[in-house]
């Protein structure tokens, strides 16, 4: 196989300036990654100095996305040879575990280096990505919550769980009936109780959530809401989601109150509030 250097006649200097590129974009072609990657590895890692341990870092990763599990484990066992103990490396370990599914092994490596940091969010968030990979959108959901309980200023997990609501809304919406909506003028903020959504405008920081949400039996009160932040520092994609969210909200929120009986005359006021307190989010549509 021709080498890459070779082929697109690039200097070492010049891959490794691609893969920086590629970090700092947080690009996921991980075929490229593992092409590139592999023969600086093989061919430069005298020439990289530290910048070495960073790639092999993400090899590793883009290897198991990519089926390279021979790869993987020589970055890995390079890492571990070089920061023996640290939980960096122990979460790309449980990270090799997952692209194996090895669910149960990942899951109790995650929980020891949370017993040994418990404000590691990496690792927290593997274990929401196990529970996602399993299927398990319930549980994916109240580790959400409980991470957002610590972590309240982590735009991508409220983002993140605002999609998980969203995919299991049609479960919900049949387990719920009373979905009160309320609209906070002066903060912008806008939540939906009963396990549903929560918007929340502010140009600087996050708004506390909503600490209500009642369900048909009233057996279970929880702090669960999702943020779906209207963020000046947001990207394209995600106002763009946003976008989408609200729409689906307030569509949402008219079934609600059309099944929990209430009259249209109601309804179209409480609607008009919603409408009017979207209008004021600073969401535009890129």
């Amino acid at each position: 196989m021709a080498k890459v250097s070779e082929l697109y006649d690039v200097t070492w200097e010049e891959m490794r300036d691609k893969m920086r590129k590629w970090r700092e974009e947080n690009s996921r072609n991980s075929e490229q990654i593992v092409e590139v990657g592999e023969e600086l590895i093989n061919e430069y890692a005298s020439k990289l100095g530290d910048d070495i341990w960073i790639i092999y870092e993400q090899v590793m990763i883009a290897a198991l996305d990519y089926g390279r599990d021979d790869l993987a484990l020589f970055c890995l066992q390079e890492l571990r040879r070089q920061f023996p103990g640290s939980h960096r490396v122990k979460r790309l370990t449980g990270m090799r575990f997952e692209a194996m599914e090895r669910y149960d092994d990942a899951i109790q490596l995650y929980d020891r280096i949370l017993q040994e940091d418990p404000t590691n969010t990496a690792a927290r968030k593997r274990k929401i990505a196990i529970r996602k990979a399993q299927g398990k959108s319930v549980e994916a959901i109240r580790e959400l919550n409980e991470y957002l309980e610590q972590f309240v200023g982590d735009q991508e997990a409220w983002h993140e769980l605002a999609e998980l609501y969203i995919s299991e809304h049609e479960h919900l919406s049949k387990h719920c009936h009373r979905l009160p909506v309320r609209v906070w003028s002066g903060s912008g903020v806008l939540y939906w109780d009963a396990h549903l959504l929560m918007f929340v405008q502010s140009s600087h920081h996050l708004s506390r959530r909503s600490d209500c949400c009642h369900c048909c039996d009233r057996r279970t009160e929880t702090q669960s809401a999702s943020h779906i932040a209207s963020n000046p520092k947001a990207s394209a994609k995600m106002k763009k989601d946003n976008m989408k969210y609200a729409g689906w909200a307030a569509d949402q929120i008219n079934r609600a109150y059309q099944f929990a009986g209430r009259s249209k005359k109601e309804t179209r006021y409480s609607l008009k509030a919603v409408g009017d307190m979207l209008e004021t989010l600073q969401i535009t549509q890129s």
